[in-house]
């Protein structure tokens, strides 16, 4: 038997493996554990395509979730949240496709949803902590030098005082194929002061392991793919419903009209798919997409994946900078960045243009740039931050 701890803590229920195992691991550690289900806006009925709608799982999630408190006997509460998902991840997403970007929803549904609106409500109810299935780790270390953070960062500079000269690191998972630190650099201070990831230290493997271990009915329960929240959905399906498709002209590396798309803003760099090629060509070689024009609603292709424009790039310009500590890192080092999810680090120093400006200068060309992505750096396994590729 567990000691008791005295600590209450709501765990983020999604209804998969990482929360559930997360939940239990919690509960056998001796603390006071509430199974939360967050829901969200979800794209159904009169917003769904003609002919197509999209599949609805929250309900089955749910259930999966109030099943997996039941077996651990602890209590389970349904958040409401779906005002800021649709404010903060889906109208986010929207927004920035239609100027031509390809925004990660993800980061923002952690920002705003997980680590905004059921970490706020969480802490009205009295919670010491909050706890989430995110393969990543919490840091506690001791602040040796207090002074040097940011004051301009009110929310961080605060709460570090508060704490007496302890500051939280944000470390990769264990698990290298399943660190999710990436989506989680917009988290401060306050937030990790916080917060718990019961299976950051642990490989995808063990976790499965675990669940049967504990017996919970989602040990064998498939990884949630696509969307934050809702699923794997058809993004241009998705957006046909906020975005009207607008035909345009496929180009070549030589400017000529070679086929169709419906629309630039719902196409990315580096896509192979989702236009129409017209003429014929001398091989069956896929095309890729090098460029995209926004205001001519026109896409450049090209058969060479190496001669993607946004290919060649050792800058990268960043907005909405976030840094985890509540101060800049030391410049006159290098750091690594990944500029996409499951991109090898990369070798980089941070520059700072201006006041709160800053860019990322890779040691080799980076390939597939693209505007709206997060840029996320690190020292070595510590997740220092990072912002929005503009």
């Amino acid at each position: 038997m567990s000691k008791k701890i005295d600590k209450k803590v709501y765990v983020g229920m999604s209804g998969g493996v990482d929360s559930s195992v997360s939940a239990a691991l919690l509960k056998n550690q001796g603390y006071n554990v509430t199974g939360v289900f967050i829901k969200v806006w979800q794209p159904y009925s009169a917003e769904a395509p003609k002919g197509r709608p999209f599949e609805c799982t929250w309900k089955q999630d749910r259930l999966d979730a109030m099943r997996v408190c039941a077996k651990l006997a602890i209590p389970f509460v349904t958040l409401n949240l779906e005002k800021e998902y649709k404010k903060e991840v889906v109208d986010y997403m929207i927004r920035e496709y239609k100027v031509g970007k390809t925004p990660n929803p993800d980061v923002m549904c952690n920002k705003y949803v997980k680590f905004g609106g059921f970490f706020d409500w969480a802490m009205k109810q009295g919670a010491d902590f909050v706890a989430t299935g995110h393969y990543a780790q919490v840091c506690k270390i001791k602040n040796k030098n207090v002074k040097s953070y940011n004051k301009n960062n009110k929310e961080n500079h605060s709460n570090i005082l508060k704490n007496v000269g302890m500051i939280y690191e944000l470390l990769a998972g264990v698990d290298k194929n399943k660190d999710q630190s990436y989506f989680l650099w917009t988290l401060t201070q306050k937030q990790l002061s916080k917060t718990l990831f019961p299976v950051g230290d642990i490989e995808k493997s063990e976790v499965r392991k675990l669940a049967e271990k504990f017996g919970l009915s989602t040990a064998v329960k498939k990884d949630s793919q696509g969307l934050c929240f809702i699923g794997k959905i058809d993004i241009k399906d998705f957006l046909r419903n906020y975005i009207k498709e607008k035909k345009g002209k496929v180009l070549n590396e030589n400017k000529k009209v070679i086929g169709e798309h419906d629309g630039a803003f719902y196409l990315t760099v580096g896509q192979r798919h989702g236009f129409k090629i017209t003429e014929k060509t001398p091989n069956d070689s896929p095309y890729y997409i090098i460029n995209k024009d926004i205001k001519n609603n026109t896409i450049t292709v090209s058969q060479d994946s190496r001669k993607v424009i946004e290919n060649d790039l050792k800058t990268v310009v960043l907005n909405n900078i976030n840094w985890i500590l509540g101060r800049f890192p030391d410049l006159s080092k290098k750091y690594s960045a990944r500029i996409r999810y499951r991109q090898p680090l990369e070798e980089c120093k941070i520059i700072e243009k201006s006041a709160g400006k800053f860019e990322l200068h890779f040691t080799k060309s980076q390939k597939a740039i693209t505007s709206g992505q997060s840029a996320v750096i690190y020292d070595k396994d510590i997740c220092l931050g990072g912002g929005i590729i503009s």
